[in-house]
C-alpha cells in the first residue's frame, strides 16, 4: 500500500493553451520595446487577462523577450569604434600637460 493521498495519485494536469496569450504579449512587446514582465503583465491584467506573474514570466522567458542588459557606460563609445576598410589603422591622440614653471 502506498502512503499516499488518493488525489494526488489520481490527478491529472489540464494543459493550458498559451497560444492567444504569448501573441498578445508578443505584440506588446514589439510596441513597446523597453518594457519589461512587470509592465506586461499590468497591462495584460487592464485587459481583463486572468494570469498570475509566474505564468506571464514563464512565457516571457520562453519566448525570449527578455530587455537586453545596458552596456556600462565606459564601453559605449568604444563598441562603435571600428575599422571601416582593410590595412586601416586608428591612432589617439595624447594631450601632454605642463606644469606652472615649463617643466613635464
Amino acid at each position: 500500500m502506498l502512503d499516499m493521498r488518493r488525489t494526488t495519485y489520481q490527478y491529472k494536469p489540464h494543459p493550458r493553451d498559451n497560444r492567444q496569450l504569448v501573441l498578445r504579449m508578443r505584440e506588446i512587446a514589439s510596441a513597446r520595446v523597453r518594457y519589461g514582465m512587470w509592465r506586461i503583465l499590468v497591462l495584460l491584467r487592464q485587459e481583463g487577462w486572468k494570469v498570475n506573474h509566474e505564468r506571464v514570466h514563464r512565457l516571457y522567458k520562453l519566448e525570449g523577450l527578455n530587455l537586453r542588459n545596458k552596456r556600462p557606460r565606459r564601453n559605449r563609445a568604444a563598441a562603435h569604434r571600428e575599422a571601416s576598410g582593410m590595412h586601416e589603422c586608428w591612432s589617439m591622440d595624447y594631450v601632454a600637460d605642463q606644469l606652472f614653471d615649463g617643466l613635464d
